[in-house]
């Protein structure tokens, strides 16, 4: 049996379900989840599984709750003398044309309580597979071996291609809180640029290009624009705090950032503003179809009931927006690391 497993944020785990649950569909197959997987992990038999059409549907229709997608095995017991041995065994099973072995855990309260043995285990764990001609750096563009630890003596494994899959172990990327930023929301605009943009990021976010950030204070975002150099508009009735306050490339505008538009199209419009996804999605759509921005980042902050719903209905306003005004478009909604009760989607249009 195919298993699928998927890293999430915890209490997201039905979202994360519906997610996978639309891509099995697109992929002809049917997916059923267990019921005894930890927090802030998915693990989902896969029936009818077609590998060639699963990536493609996981391409076509990338999920917005699941942070890291693999597909492998059910759950394997792991000795308490030696947990080595039935990963290498198990990982035979899967093949034997690994690149790299990603040792990971839930990102739970109780997966955090794996991650000292997770750390003892990796070299451990890479010698064996070495030795067992599983694992083989020199492999280019190999597939990637996962093994997540949901205890000290289950685990389950499953792989990915480093070409396709995600960038990070447990789709988690390690960003340090810059000391000057005036808020840790400031690793939100951070994360978005690495995750949407990846390798084009420099020539996408570069110095002399303009911005406008709605719901600016105290001015996380805006911080993370002006350090690359971006000349940025900041929209917010309320005051910048910190070094971003007195920055040369900052301009500081008291005023409703539904409201504001600026005198000539921007690069980027950002938006962390707390009000209704449906109106922030509006809002973004507006800007993007009226040509005020060519790109956005911004934040939908969810309901506590039908979220998936939720994200579902601000995507179609915004489908429904960019077509009437003949605008071709790129739309990606992801909830990120730094995100909580939110997704963070990234619009942008056609060249």
């Amino acid at each position: 049996m195919t298993y699928v497993i998927a890293h999430c944020r915890a209490g997201f785990e039905a979202e994360c379900g519906e997610d996978l649950a639309r891509v099995a569909r697109s992929a002809g197959a049917d997916l059923h989840r267990d019921t005894d997987a930890p927090p802030a992990l998915l693990a989902a038999q896969l029936d009818r599984f077609n590998a060639a059409r699963w990536s493609r549907a996981l391409h076509d229709r990338p999920p917005i709750f699941a942070r890291s997608v693999f597909v492998g095995t059910g759950r394997i017991a792991l000795g308490a003398a030696d947990r080595i041995a039935p990963i290498v065994d198990a990982a035979r099973e899967l093949g034997r044309s690994f690149s790299e072995v990603w040792l990971e855990m839930p990102d739970s309260n109780e997966g955090k309580t794996l991650s000292g043995l997770c750390r003892r285990l990796q070299p451990l764990l890479e010698q064996a597979l070495r030795a067992a001609d599983i694992l083989d750096a020199s492999r280019s563009h190999a597939r990637r071996l996962h093994v997540v630890l949901v205890a000290r003596d289950a685990a389950h494994l499953g792989t990915s291609d480093s070409r396709t899959g995600s960038r990070w172990p447990m789709g988690i990327p390690r960003l340090r809180m810059p000391t000057r930023a005036p808020s840790r929301s400031t690793l939100k605009l951070a994360e978005a640029f690495v995750t949407f943009l990846g390798d084009d990021e420099p020539d996408l976010v570069r110095a002399g290009m303009r911005a406008v950030d709605l719901g600016a204070a105290p001015g996380g975002w805006t911080w993370q624009l002006a350090y690359r150099g971006v000349r940025v508009t900041a929209v917010d009735n309320a005051a910048l705090q910190g070094d971003v306050a007195r920055d040369s490339l900052v301009t500081h505008v008291r005023d409703d950032g539904y409201a504001y538009r600026p005198r000539r199209p921007v690069d980027w419009m950002v938006c962390d503003i707390v009000d209704k996804p449906s109106r922030i999605a509006a809002l973004v759509a507006r800007w993007v179809a009226d040509g005020q921005a060519r790109r956005c980042i911004f934040n939908l902050k969810l309901p506590m009931k039908k979220r998936y719903d939720e994200v579902l209905r601000c995507t179609g306003i915004i489908e429904e927006v960019l077509p009437q005004q003949g605008v071709r478009h790129t739309l990606r909604l992801k909830q990120l690391y730094h995100d909580r009760e939110e997704v963070t989607g990234y619009l942008a249009r056609a060249t």
